[in-house]
């Protein structure tokens, strides 16, 4: 088909600055969670821009926004293409947003250019990607994949409110979220997703397509430390307990393991809560949370029983208990070889720099590589920033990106898997 890079990336980029418009105007950079009022109003303006992209659009189960464009061969295994639109709070225009507007453009091309696809066009604006309040992030993509289960509904936020509750606030049956008849969106070809890099190597590398290998597995902890009270002005330092000074420690041991780590290794301390807050009382039980993320598996559990044991070790010196809580996000997922290198022939055809690149953020890609072929497409994001206002990648850089996923989405409509 014919791609007119320079009106496309104008298109795209007009409609980022729509979709940013519908944010929090109280929180800072571009805040529009899941559930939330903008969020709402989001989703009617992504419904309308997919019905003037020619997509006849529905609502599944699950809350995910699916456009449809009619192949000529509508019995054959559909094509799907999409990410999401929500965000963290403080966030920035583009994560996720991108890869949604993207594959609508995309869509929006392959009508007018009169060639349709032999196989049907999924375009899909995933429901609530980004972490929440209720500990569970991609919760459209994993309902799909039949991944929610009942206990998942019953994960209740810092109000108390159950995910079920927010579930039925937003117009959506909770129990329909558990029906995998009610979310299938019938046999798939291949899911392929764009999204924004959210690191620096792209741009240090001076190359404009990145070619996702794998998507890190994410191990997530809480780890509880008890000590003793006793009145800080009156108990000797050394006589101590101090339950918060042995998470301080393990907050070193954290960081001590991810510059150990193998390329693509990271480990982060996120959060500490101090359960006996009051200021002269010597803390006897902090929670701190934390994760380690990888692409590579045996560093992931070692890593985890490494820093089990030197926690404890620590905690131990300074007269303090402490149990872990782990919970894995998503195991290592790794993008199909086939679908993988489809996107880097595409973007060698069309005379893209490219280069093979691991993902350390999860996506709606890791869910969906359970029920397709799965390959993701990166376009640089500027200084590797995300998850905060100043991200940013330039219109030009989605522009290309665009052009990747539309010929990729092409090759793969004929390409046996």
């Amino acid at each position: 088909m014919q791609f007119e890079l320079e009106e496309t990336t104008q298109r795209v980029e007009e409609q980022v600055a729509e979709l940013s418009r519908l944010r929090r105007d109280d929180r800072r950079g571009w805040t529009r969670q899941v559930f939330s009022d903008p969020y709402r109003e989001s989703r009617a303006w992504v419904a309308a821009r997919m019905r003037d992209a020619g997509l006849e659009v529905h609502r599944d189960a699950a809350g995910n926004l699916v456009g449809r464009l009619a192949g000529s061969r509508p019995s054959a295994p559909a094509l799907m293409t999409g990410s999401h639109t929500d965000t963290v709070d403080g966030g920035g225009r583009f994560d996720g947003v991108v890869g949604v507007l993207a594959a609508v453009e995309v869509a929006r091309s392959i009508r007018a250019s009169g060639t349709p696809l032999s196989r049907d066009l999924l375009v899909v604006d995933f429901l609530g990607e980004e972490p929440n309040d209720f500990g569970l992030s991609c919760l459209g993509s994993r309902s799909m994949a039949g991944e929610t289960t009942a206990a998942d509904l019953g994960r209740r936020d810092g109000a108390g409110r159950t995910l079920a509750a927010a579930y039925e606030d937003f117009g959506l049956d909770p129990s329909a979220v558990l029906q995998p008849s009610r979310l299938d969106p019938g046999p798939l070809h291949a899911f392929v997703e764009l999204h924004i890099e959210q690191g620096p190597a792209l741009e240090q590398g001076g190359e404009q397509i990145g070619v996702v290998t794998s998507v890190c597995g994410i191990e997530r902890f809480v780890a509880h430390f008890a000590g003793r009270e006793d009145h800080a002005g009156t108990r000797p330092v050394a006589d101590r307990q101090d339950a918060l000074v042995a998470a301080a420690e393990a907050v070193l041991a954290v960081r001590r393991e991810g510059c150990g780590a193998p390329g693509h290794g990271v480990a982060t301390a996120t959060h500490a809560d101090n359960l006996s807050p009051s200021p002269n009382v010597v803390p006897s039980a902090v929670d701190l949370r934390g994760e380690l993320r990888s692409i590579d598996r045996s560093w992931l559990s070692g890593a985890r029983r490494r820093l089990g044991d030197t926690v404890l070790a620590a905690a131990r010196g300074y007269g303090v208990d402490v149990e872990f809580d782990w919970t894995t996000d998503n195991p290592v997922v790794d993008a199909h070889p086939r679908a993988h290198d489809v996107v880097a022939a595409t973007a060698d055809r069309l005379g893209y720099s490219w280069r093979p690149i691991p993902s350390g953020a999860t996506h709606d890609a890791v869910h969906m590589a359970a029920l397709a072929p799965m390959a993701m497409i990166f376009v640089p994001s500027r200084d590797g920033r995300s998850h905060c206002p100043e991200e940013w990648t330039d219109p030009l850089e989605i522009g290309r990106g665009v052009h990747v996923l539309g010929e990729t989405l092409r090759a793969l409509d004929t390409a046996p898997l």
